[in-house]
């Protein structure tokens, strides 16, 4: 192996171990807090840790081991479920994402409304159909044969080996990538812009009421007034830094790959296999990040994760008092003696 070869299989390592531990602490802080698990979003993110723990250990494994062997590391079956699984699960977590982009526009642009609008039944549906949308694609390529090895990228994935049917695949990859990378992201974009333009007109509104209360308070110290307006400053960057990751971390993650696809039909652009690779493990490290953007970085989840911390902590501690109480019991005898 060459230094980039090792170099791409330790990111390989790192990515899959980060997202497994990440969407793992995900699942944990679900499980235990009840107020998450009553929130309707709470479905989307449970679905999109699902997607990205099931990434982790089936495709993540097997583009490590084509990368190490340089061949395909499994069996024709094997490699055809892998190949079946990775381009559900992808087209999944980005419908998801675009589903939780959807509730939040619910929530902040029709608030009054929001509960009316968006139920856990309304919820189902919405999955449901990322599901069925999800399973449409992978369902025709298996059965026109087109998932196998691809050496590009040393992966299980959508892959032709007849070139008669060349002209139906690049249409199929074309079609495939508009209706899910694309589509998620016109969803991300709209719904967020037009969540960050409520943001930032109730941001002006809030502004407006912390001058008029600074005039009028004459006698505020400098520094109290230096504070309020640096938390006007702040409040105002908060929204447009949380929507600029939700879209960047997208596109950056994402659109790589999704143009190396649709460039790699290009017989006049070629493709170095390292690039190849390293789109990938982009692609990969959407489930690394996706639990800290939408989860792990949120006041409820680090709540959650502390308690969770605490009570293992205390029950620690309860139960090495319990053992230094035995053993402080069995040794009173021998100082009688």
């Amino acid at each position: 192996m060459s230094i980039w070869e090792l170099l791409l299989a330790f990111v390989v390592v790192v990515l899959m171990l980060v997202a497994l531990l990440a969407n793992v602490l995900v699942l944990m802080c679900f499980l235990y807090s009840a107020d998450i698990r009553k929130q309707v979003p709470g479905l989307f993110i449970l679905n999109l840790t699902f997607c990205n723990l099931l990434m982790a250990v089936s495709s993540m494994p097997l583009t490590l081991a084509g990368i190490i062997y340089k061949s395909q590391p499994a069996g024709d079956q094997v490699c055809h479920a892998v190949g079946f699984l990775e381009t559900f699960l992808t087209t999944n977590s980005m419908l998801s994402m675009a589903a939780l982009s959807i509730d939040r526009w619910i929530a902040v642009v029709f608030p009054l409304s929001y509960h009316s609008k968006m139920r856990f039944r309304d919820a189902a549906l919405i999955l449901s159909y990322t599901w069925l949308h999800s399973a449409s694609f992978p369902i025709v390529a298996a059965s026109l044969s087109w998932v196998g090895f691809h050496h590009l990228y040393a992966s299980c994935t959508l892959y032709n080996k007849r070139p008669e049917e060349r002209t139906q695949f690049v249409i199929f990859t074309g079609v495939f990538h508009a209706l899910s990378f694309l589509l998620s992201l016109v969803v991300l974009c709209f719904t967020y812009l037009k969540v960050l333009k409520v943001a930032r007109f109730h941001c002006k509104r809030i502004d407006v009421i912390t001058m008029q209360t600074l005039v009028l308070l004459v006698d505020i110290h400098p520094s109290v007034r230096e504070r309020c307006l640096e938390e006007q400053r702040r409040r105002r960057q908060r929204a447009t830094k949380k929507i600029s990751t939700f879209i960047g971390t997208f596109i950056l993650c994402f659109a790589p790959y999704v143009i190396t696809r649709l460039v790699e039909f290009s017989s006049v652009v070629h493709i170095n296999a390292h690039w190849g690779i390293i789109s990938k493990c982009l692609a990969y490290s959407k489930a690394v990040s996706d639990p800290f953007v939408y989860s792990l970085l949120r006041h409820q989840y680090k709540k959650t994760w502390k308690d969770i911390i605490n009570k293992v902590l205390k029950r620690s501690s309860i139960n090495s008092s319990a053992l230094a109480g035995e053993a402080h019991g069995r040794n009173l005898p021998q100082l009688n003696e």
